[in-house]
């Protein structure tokens, strides 16, 4: 998922979109621990895109903030 795919979004659409990535973190660190995990590197990838997505929400609030 990139930044720009990303940016396009609303405010509620990227709150979904958290939620929904850190559901499949949370999935994905259970498959851990019970060994049936394929791809352990999706583990990493799901953490960047809700590192991206909580940054592009904090950059709208500032931006909401700077114009209000």
């Amino acid at each position: 998922m990139k930044a720009k795919e990303i940016r396009e979004n609303t405010l509620p659409e990227l709150n979904e979109q958290l939620a929904k990535l850190k559901e499949e973190l949370f999935n994905l660190r259970f498959q851990l621990a019970i060994n049936q995990l394929e791809n352990p590197m999706r583990i990493a990838a799901v953490k960047k895109d809700i590192a991206r997505v909580k940054t592009i929400i904090r950059e709208t609030e500032i931006k909401n903030s700077a114009n209000a």
